[in-house]
Order: structure tokens, then C-alpha cells, then sequence
């Protein structure tokens, strides 16, 4: 099992996203397409 993330998770940069205004924190899988996320997850997408 991983181990879960281990340092400071307010230094991580953050969005609101598009769709519902929600902040999105940076997530290791968006590391390569930071500037492209523009939504929160799938379903804010598909609404919006």
C-alpha cells in the first residue's frame, strides 16, 4: 500500500474550479497538465 502524502498540503498550489467555483488543490496525477485542469472532477465537467 502507498503511503499517503506527507508534507504540507497548504503549500500545494490551488484553483477554484470552473464549473462550481469549488478551490481544487494540485493532485500528482494533473503534474503534467496543471495549466489545462480546468474542473473539479468528471461530473462538474459533464455539466458544465
Amino acid at each position: 500500500m502507498k503511503a499517503g502524502f506527507k508534507g504540507n498540503k497548504q503549500a500545494l498550489p490551488s484553483k477554484p474550479c470552473r464549473g462550481c467555483g469549488k478551490p481544487m488543490s494540485w493532485r500528482r496525477k494533473w503534474a503534467r497538465c496543471w495549466e489545462q485542469v480546468q474542473f473539479c472532477s468528471e461530473r462538474c465537467r459533464r455539466q458544465h
